[in-house]
């Protein structure tokens, strides 16, 4: 106990929560939760073994057969989603593989539903990029450009063939006009009323998927700047928002989340509905790098890096440390 009397009297010490880990968990404002993590996972066509993708360590570009194994692991540490990206062996213009029933992606989603049932959240990309050998999320009309209103014929028929193929939720990524509310119609008409929509509402244009681009193996020429939103632009976020709320989105994402908590915090304030953010490949890059060469503590980070998401307003978090954030609750909660 210091001697030394108090320069003042001190009303507030907010030291006193601070004092040992036992307060500060039971002072914490926010916490990550399993049932609030989804697992990007990649399954790539024509593959005996899982594939390691270099600038991503730790993530691996899946067979179907492993990929179950990672969608009942996930079950298991109580992960409340997984999301699917299919890499096909062949590509085309128009992504034609994207809609075939015995193609990559609706193949795995089928299998891995068959595998977890409902016991977790299956999610499927719905989108072009990785189905067209150019790289584009959308069809390109004579002069090169994405044709947003033929894009969205093929998003409406992908949406179907997801959810025929078992998914609970299609997760529309590619940012064209429209696409939430062309989907929610085809998934109507099909029948499917109950698969829900995940919109990418506010996906921005970033230097930081670079890493995702290796693990989809892209053939992108190019850039997505006529389609995906501009870095510089905060208020047309809320804009894309309302759009997709007003076409029937029952989730909406913020990406990438780390570069864009500002956006998630205005995206989070205002959403009658579920929020999502992706902690993207370029940001776990960026962790795996600094940790590899001893620059910071990685499961600090890691964990620093979650949380921030968190706290900024998401109700769910895309992150390619979901896994390993599930076994470090349960270590730390004992069950």
């Amino acid at each position: 106990m210091s001697s030394h009397a108090p320069l003042y009297d001190l009303v507030s010490r907010p030291r006193r929560l601070r004092t040992n880990p036992a307060m500060r968990r039971f002072a914490a404002e926010n916490r990550v939760h399993p049932a609030e993590l989804i697992l990007p996972a990649f399954v790539k066509e024509g593959i005996s073994k899982p594939v390691e993708i270099q600038s991503m360590p730790g993530v691996v570009q899946h067979t179907v057969d492993s990929l179950k194994q990672a969608a009942a692991e996930a079950v298991e540490l109580g992960l409340g989603g997984i999301m699917l990206f299919g890499i096909p062996e062949t590509r085309d213009a128009v992504g034609s593989a994207s809609l075939d029933a015995d193609g990559i992606l609706n193949h795995a989603i089928a299998q891995v539903r068959a595998e977890v049932g409902d016991d977790i959240v299956v999610m499927s990309d719905l989108c072009l990029d990785e189905f067209t050998d150019h790289g584009h999320c959308g069809v390109l009309d004579d002069d090169g450009v994405v044709d947003n209103d033929e894009t969205l014929r093929i998003y409406a028929e992908m949406g179907v063939a997801q959810a025929q193929a078992g998914a609970h939720m299609v997760g529309p990524s590619g940012m064209m006009d429209g696409q939430v509310g062309v989907i929610r119609a085809a998934l109507d008409s099909a029948g499917y009323q109950d698969v829900s929509v995940l919109a990418y509402s506010a996906k921005y244009n970033s230097a930081f998927y670079g890493p995702f681009r290796e693990a989809v193996d892209s053939a992108l020429t190019g850039d997505r700047k006529t389609y995906q939103m501009d870095p510089s632009n905060r208020r047309e976020a809320l804009h894309e928002l309302q759009l997709d709320l007003d076409e029937g989105a029952d989730m909406v994402m913020v990406k990438p989340a780390m570069s864009y908590l500002d956006i998630l915090r205005d995206v989070a304030e205002v959403s009658p509905v579920p929020v999502s953010a992706y902690q993207i490949s370029g940001e776990y890059a960026m962790i795996e790098a600094a940790a590899g060469n001893g620059w910071i503590d990685r499961d600090a980070a890691v964990k620093e890096s979650v949380l921030s998401i968190k706290r900024a307003g998401a109700n769910s978090i895309l992150t390619y440390y979901a896994a390993e954030l599930a076994r470090w609750y349960r270590q730390d909660n004992g069950n």
